[in-house]
């Protein structure tokens, strides 16, 4: 993560003005079987696209809201980066996707039994979205929704 002093001096200046918004904590959910007997997908804040799809829109005022699916079976290395944030350096993620998206490290612990089954369909988000308002009232129950109807037991956050 850059240091605010290495920023822009335009993006500094929006930093401090920003209006930072508070989220009340939500009680976590507790497991109803054992992990190795769960289904688990992977959401992602990298606005990581598969091929044909459409890319996030980086120009969107307030940060593009949508999500897009990846599929279970998918090789992470054809996904490609569609985030806007310029405060941090994008090489890493570009050069191995299992940064922001874990998803053949999933796979592993599939195979050794650590976990009961990687999900068939996974979600990506646009970081840096500034106006979540669309986000929270509208996409997230959608998207939450769509992992229920995998079955999906848990669902990690791999914040980018």
């Amino acid at each position: 993560m850059a240091n605010l002093q290495d920023l822009p001096l335009l993006l500094r200046a929006r930093l401090r003005l920003y209006t930072w918004r508070r989220v009340d904590p939500v009680p976590k959910a507790r497991l109803s079987r054992p992990l190795r007997a769960c289904r688990v997908a992977l959401v992602t804040t990298a606005g990581l696209v598969p091929p044909g799809l459409v890319p996030f829109d980086m120009d969107m005022l307030g940060g593009d809201f949508s999500y897009r699916i990846i599929p279970g079976d998918i090789d992470v290395s054809t996904l490609q980066e569609f985030h806007r944030s310029e405060t941090f350096d994008h090489a890493g993620i570009a050069e191995d996707p299992n940064l922001a998206f874990p998803l053949d490290r999933l796979h592993e612990l599939a195979v050794s039994g650590e976990i009961g089954e990687v999900a068939p369909r996974h979600l990506s988000f646009m970081g840096s979205i500034t106006a979540p308002g669309r986000l929270i009232k509208r996409t997230a129950p959608e998207a939450a929704q769509l992992l229920r109807d995998d079955a999906t037991d848990i669902a990690l956050l791999v914040p980018v």
